[in-house]
C-alpha cells in the first residue's frame, strides 16, 4: 500500500470547501468487513494471456460493509450537499458529480483512507494506491430525471480498479439496481455491435444490505451498470478509483473519454501527472534491469515502452477526441 501521487495542496479554480463538515474519523466512520465471495476474471471467460497483463486476476467481490451507520449518514449528507454540482457525463450518465474531493474534506479523506486501501488490497491481492487523478476519487452518480432512463448505461470503467458504494439504502429505492454482466467486455462489445442488449439471463444484481455497503470491482474488465428506477426517488452511489502501484502492467485507463466530462482546469494537469508517474516508474525499472546488449532495436523498444504512457497522453491531448464508451441500456 502506498501513495502514487500526493493529493494537491491547492484547489483548482472554481472549487470551494464545504463548510461545517465533520472530520473524517476511521474509527467512527468505517466498519470494514470482508466479502463473502470473490470472483476471478477467468470466471467471466477471460483467457490466461489477457489476464496476465492486467492489474489483478480478481474480477469483483460480493457486497461487503465499508461504512458504519454514522459514516453512512455522513456520506449521504455529503452527497446531498454536493448535488448542486451535478452535470452530465456525456450521454452515458445524466447526473454525476466529479471532483467532489476538491469540495469535501470528509469525502477526500474517506477516498484516501489507508484503512480502506489496505482492505481493498486484501481483496485484490496486490499493492494499490488511490487513483493519482483526483477526478476519479469520490465520483457520485444520482438518479436521472426520467423514469425510463438507466442511471448509468452498460459499460466498463475508464480506470482499472474501484469500488461502488451504496450511498442511499437500496431498500428505500425502487429499482436502480447495480448489475454486472457474467461475460467479458469483448462479448458485450459484440452484442452492442449486433444491436443486442446484455441478456438478462447473464446479468447479476447483487444484494447490498444497506447504505455504506460496497462492491470491489476490476472496473476496466467487468461490464456493469446502474439500471433504471421503477419509481422516481432519490438514488445515489459513489465510486472511488485505485491503481496498482506496479507500473509495469497495463495502464487500463481511457482518460481521453474524460475530455467531454471533466473540467479542463483539473483534467489536463491530473492527466499529465498520471502519465508522468507511470513513465517514471517504467523508466526506473529500465534503469535497474536493462542489461548490456548490442541489439539497438531491442533497447529502443524498451525505451519506447517505458515512455509509452506519456507519449500516448500527449497524442490524445492533442487530438482532443471525445466520447464516453458504453454498450447501451
Amino acid at each position: 500500500m502506498g501513495e502514487a501521487i500526493p493529493f494537491p495542496q491547492t484547489q483548482p479554480r472554481g472549487y470551494e470547501w464545504l463548510e461545517g463538515e465533520p472530520a473524517f474519523d476511521p474509527e467512527q466512520h468505517l466498519q470494514l468487513e470482508g466479502p463473502a465471495e470473490v470472483l476471478m476474471l477467468a470466471d467471466l471467460g477471460y483467457d490466461a494471456a489477457e489476464i496476465a497483463t492486467k492489474a489483478t486476476p480478481v474480477a469483483l467481490s460480493s457486497p461487503f460493509r465499508m461504512l458504519s451507520d454514522e459514516g453512512a449518514a455522513v456520506m449521504l449528507e455529503t452527497a446531498r450537499r454536493l448535488r448542486c454540482f451535478t452535470r452530465p457525463a456525456g450521454e452515458r450518465i445524466e447526473r454525476t458529480v466529479r471532483g467532489g474531493c476538491y469540495r469535501s474534506r470528509w469525502l477526500r479523506d474517506l477516498c484516501l483512507s489507508p484503512e480502506v486501501t489496505a482492505h481493498l488490497e486484501a481483496i485484490y491481492g496486490i499493492e494499490i494506491a488511490p487513483h493519482p487523478m483526483p477526478v476519479h476519487l469520490g465520483h457520485l452518480n444520482y438518479e436521472p430525471s426520467q423514469i425510463d432512463r438507466a442511471i448509468d448505461k452498460w459499460h466498463h470503467d475508464t480506470l482499472p480498479l474501484d469500488y461502488v458504494l451504496a450511498v442511499t439504502d437500496p431498500a428505500d429505492v425502487a429499482g436502480g439496481r447495480f448489475e454486472w454482466f457474467g461475460g467479458t467486455k469483448h462479448e458485450a462489445a459484440d452484442l452492442a455491435d449486433a444491436g443486442q442488449q446484455v441478456p438478462a439471463a447473464r446479468t447479476v444484481a447483487p444484494d447490498f444490505a444497506g447504505a455504506g455497503y460496497a462492491i470491489a470491482l476490476h472496473g476496466d474488465m467487468v461490464v456493469h451498470r446502474a439500471g433504471p428506477l421503477d419509481e422516481m426517488c432519490e438514488r445515489i452511489s459513489m465510486v472511488n478509483g485505485y491503481v496498482a502501484t506496479d507500473t509495469t502492467i497495463d495502464e487500463q485507463s481511457r482518460t481521453c473519454d474524460l475530455i467531454e466530462v471533466d473540467d479542463h482546469e483539473t483534467l489536463w494537469t491530473e492527466w499529465a501527472k498520471f502519465a508522468a508517474w507511470r513513465s517514471q516508474g517504467r523508466l526506473a525499472t529500465l534503469v535497474e534491469e536493462l542489461e548490456f546488449t548490442s541489439d539497438a532495436d531491442a533497447v529502443i523498444a524498451e525505451l519506447e515502452h517505458a515512455i509509452g504512457d506519456a507519449q500516448r497522453a500527449v497524442a490524445e491531448m492533442r487530438s482532443r477526441e471525445r466520447g464516453m464508451q458504453h454498450y447501451g441500456g
